[in-house]
């Protein structure tokens, strides 16, 4: 435990950070899997609906900081590559 008076409001705020980019990244990876499952059942509507909130998500994360531009962009692709192989 740090005796620093400003090291321990600083584990404090990085803590809160800390929930609330589990909270983000969880529900990104909910959005993913939605993609996913939409796919798996041939549903194209739902999967273009679920690929755009995925999309959502992934550069909402970027501009926050909690993704790194190559993995949004990887994880963009791979999806869109997926619904479109679609019919």
């Amino acid at each position: 435990m740090a005796n620093i008076k400003q090291q321990i409001k600083r584990n404090k705020t990085n803590e809160k950070r800390r929930i609330l980019n589990k909270g983000f990244k969880s529900s990104t990876k909910t959005a993913i899997k939605a993609v996913f499952k939409a796919v798996e059942d041939n549903d194209k509507d739902k999967a273009l609906s679920s690929l755009n909130y995925a999309n959502k998500k992934l550069d909402k994360g970027l501009a926050k900081g909690i993704y790194h531009k190559n993995y949004v962009s990887n994880h963009k692709s791979k999806l869109t590559k997926l619904v479109n192989s679609l019919n």
